[in-house]
């Protein structure tokens, strides 16, 4: 177990420690989803979980913020599974082995999940703080993002009531990103004529989209 002492704020940490026993690899997400199902009865928190295994979780506004606009704090359970060559691990059923390195948390001979477990352990630690003002929360775990954004591909919205929302899965933690929400996977057909030729070929095609041209 990691040093809590050592790591600020420690409750964030003390969750990421707990997520990261339970094998969340793609694909594999019954076991942490049902963690988050308990840890919002053991909060006394409404919560629903679908049969893609994501979870929502609802906190009440806190004194003075009861009806104020609801937030969604979001992010995603799975993690990618890689290892070195030579560490014995079962990502199907082994926990990871966390340990502090100078300013850095690792695992040993594996990937870390903080993509996106430090996202779950920051916003468990917001839903289990007493002290802590805030509005109305709507708390999304979605799963196997990693694969796809399968999770939230089915992700029944009605079950959601705030227009805003806050993804904590960014590459900088200094770093805010304000944006719409939103995605499209697309297949684009180009019609080509193809004639044989010898010699170099150079190949170049361009696409057009929303003012900006890609070219390859």
């Amino acid at each position: 177990m990691l040093n809590f002492n050592e790591l600020k704020p420690e409750k964030v940490f003390e969750y990421f420690d707990v997520i990261s026993k339970i094998p969340r690899g793609s694909g594999n997400m019954e076991k942490i989803s049902d963690f988050c199902m308990d840890f919002a009865k053991e909060h006394s928190l409404k919560a629903i979980k679908d049969d893609a295994c994501n979870v929502i979780i609802y906190k009440d506004g806190t004194e003075g913020y009861e009806n104020s606009p609801a937030v969604i704090l979001q992010g995603h359970l799975d993690m990618v599974c890689q290892k070195e060559e030579d560490y014995e691990i079962d990502f199907e059923k082994d926990s990871l082995d966390l340990y502090v390195d100078g300013d850095f948390i690792k695992a040993k001979g594996t990937t870390l999940g903080a993509d996106n477990g430090i996202a779950v352990a920051m916003i468990m630690s917001i839903l289990a703080d007493k002290t802590i003002s805030h509005p109305p929360i709507e708390a999304v775990f979605t799963t196997d993002e990693e694969v796809g954004m399968l999770g939230a591909l089915e992700l029944d919205m009605k079950n959601l009531k705030a227009k805003k929302m806050i993804n904590i899965d960014s590459e900088d933690p200094e770093v805010v990103t304000v944006s719409c929400a939103g995605g499209s996977d697309f297949t684009a057909k180009i019609p080509l004529e193809r004639t044989k030729k010898q010699g170099e070929m150079y190949f170049c095609y361009s696409q057009r989209l929303k003012g900006w041209t890609f070219r390859r």
